[in-house]
């Protein structure tokens, strides 16, 4: 940390930053790192990620951490602001030899006391199954790289399934998996599935049942990374080229795309509730856009860099309940609205805020997220019911774009029948019809939303049979494309159906793939704070903490206002089982 008086107050890293709830504190005895904790080279390294899991016993100690450093990875009790990190006992401890681990993710539908199933994505494009509590590794996908030759970029067990699991790589493919079946000793061969604007699914054609069960081809360039809704029906992803592409998962339908304002897109993601969709990129923007919608509703400008994470925070949240008259249902009815996904309606009832308000809708919620950069700085977002809602012109640009579409429910439905990710009453149908904005979208080709379950859907892909087609090349994995004229050049490429028109930030920009910067509201970041030496890799929100981590390998523990409670008495940091560090 920067000494006191050591050279400008801006370049000083910071170990606190006061919000609206609070104060937020950085927790030293609970910063996880190699245990060396030598400071890393991370020159030229594939960027360090953190992935949790709670086995749900009856310690009180449930959640275990995961991360990689270079080419190690490790896997510890996580204490949180409980108790201090002991990283003299890692529980597993993995050294890779020609091949770095880039991406991990933990079934948590699978996770127990006794054993946990851990996906690793690795630099030379191999997936590795393992189960650090039993030290176990099960099982090697891609192990002769015939699959993918490229980096893996991203990896995520598919939502509500104990065996299918994505995976996307640099080449701009992804491929879907099933850990009980084998990947084959030769190539695998293709038939298509389906293809549209810019995309591509294939089939494995085989005469058993073997991985690759899917290949998706999307866009242009390495496929940064993808992120499930929080139902688990929609998938959206980022790619180099700079598209935001979100599909219907079941179906592989396109729903809707968004091209940032320039440069590539590097990471997604969704809100707890799916209503929208953030991602950050090179173009030093988080973008906010409606899955409803399917437009850019807002734009956040406070890194000085490329923005490398951004994520929701579900447990900071306040709900306005504008007019009684008009909403009447039970508690469980309210909590429905708010339905975010997961089980956390303690933690969001707690934080609800009943204000005074002369608006006629019932309820408004304000969205907090937050982003890290290469630029090192923590920023933290929130998205209010004058972004979502604006009640009056912000601008004459913006009166026709952001207050009719956003008032006024789409046509054909009433405020209530458009189904957003996280909801649970199923799908109306057609939906397509009734997205405004969808000018990218193959809107008119969809009939319906599958409503079938994942494995089934996935089974029926892997037994149809047409013939082989050609793999895709790329050029080299990561293109600043800032200028795009490549991609039209390409007409050999028969996956390239993304027009000149289309694909040239020119003929985008303005337009509502790409919005001017003058055509949506602009966010201010509440906070926007230096907290690392080394760029920003991880950010992840926990009930009690924020979860950051910086390029040498540092996991840091930020505690939240009122929970940090009596850790910060040292003699009561060093309880049992742990070391002030």
């Amino acid at each position: 940390m920067a000494t006191e008086g050591g050279g400008k107050e801006m370049n000083e890293i910071k170990t606190q930053f006061t919000t609206r709830e609070g104060l937020y504190k950085l927790l030293p005895h609970s910063e996880y790192s190699r245990p060396n904790r030598v400071p890393f080279n991370s020159q030229g390294s594939n960027p360090v990620r953190v992935s949790f899991v709670n086995l749900n016993d009856q310690s009180g100690n449930g959640d275990r951490l995961c991360f990689n450093v270079g080419r190690e990875l490790y896997f510890y009790i996580y204490k949180g602001v409980r108790k201090a990190a002991d990283l003299s006992k890692p529980i597993d401890k993995r050294i890779y030899k020609g091949t770095q681990p880039t991406c991990h993710d933990f079934n948590h539908l699978t996770a127990t006391a006794e054993s946990v199933s851990l996906l690793v994505g690795f630099s030379a494009g191999q997936v590795q199954l393992i189960d650090p509590i039993k030290k176990e590794t099960s099982k090697l996908f891609n192990e002769e790289r015939l699959i993918d030759k490229s980096r893996v970029t991203c990896v995520k067990w598919v939502p509500g399934s104990e065996s299918l699991f994505l995976v996307a790589h640099s080449s701009g493919n992804m491929f879907l998996y099933n850990v009980e079946h084998t990947c084959g000793t030769t190539a695998p061969h293709y038939q298509l599935l389906k293809q549209g604007e810019s995309f591509a699914v294939h089939t494995c054609k085989s005469k058993s049942t073997r991985n690759p069960l899917l290949k998706w081809t999307v866009g242009e360039g390495a496929l940064n990374e993808f992120a499930f809704s929080p139902d688990g029906k929609f998938l959206a992803c980022v790619s180099q080229d700079g598209f935001l592409r979100v599909f219907s998962f079941d179906s592989v339908e396109l729903h809707g795309t968004m091209k940032s304002y320039f440069g590539g897109l590097l990471c997604v993601c969704w809100s707890p509730d799916g209503k929208y969709i953030v991602t950050g990129g090179e173009d030093d923007l988080v973008t906010v856009w409606s899955f409803v919608d399917c437009r850019v509703i807002a734009r956040g400008h406070g890194h000085k860099s490329w923005v490398s994470v951004v994520a929701f925070d579900p447990y900071t949240t306040s709900v306005e309940e504008s007019d009684p008259m008009e909403f009447s249902g039970s508690d469980e009815d309210f909590q429905d609205l708010l339905h975010f996904g997961r089980d956390r309606a303690n933690s969001t009832q707690s934080r609800l805020s009943k204000r005074n308000s002369t608006d006629s809708r019932p309820v408004s919620v304000t969205y907090r997220f937050g982003s890290v950069g290469q630029d090192t700085q923590l920023c933290l977002w929130d998205l209010t019911e004058d972004i979502l809602f604006p009640h009056q012109p912000l601008s004459r640009a913006r009166t026709h774009t952001n207050v009719m579409n956003a008032t006024s429910p789409p046509a054909g439905s009433n405020g209530n029948s458009v189904t957003t990710p996280g909801n649970s009453v199923p799908p109306p149908l057609p939906r397509s019809n009734s997205l405004p904005h969808s000018a990218v979208s193959n809107a008119g080709s969809k009939s319906s939303v599958m409503d079938g379950a994942i494995a089934s859907g996935v089974s029926k892909f892997a037994t149809l049979s047409l013939h082989d087609r050609k793999e895709r090349h790329h050029e080299k994995d990561h293109k600043r494309n800032h200028s795009m004229g490549h991609i039209s050049s390409k007409s050999s490429d028969k996956l390239n159906l993304v027009t000149k028109t289309k694909t040239d930030p020119a003929k985008t920009l303005g337009t509502p793939l790409c919005p001017r910067m003058e055509d949506v509201p602009l966010l201010e970041p509440l906070i926007c704070k230096k907290i690392a030496h080394e760029r920003l890799t991880v950010l992840i929100f926990l009930e009690d903490c924020i979860v950051t981590a910086c390029q040498e390998g540092f996991i840091c523990t930020w505690g939240r206002p009122g929970k940090v409670g009596s850790l910060s008495s040292p003699g009561q940091a060093s309880s049992p089982g742990g070391t002030v560090v």
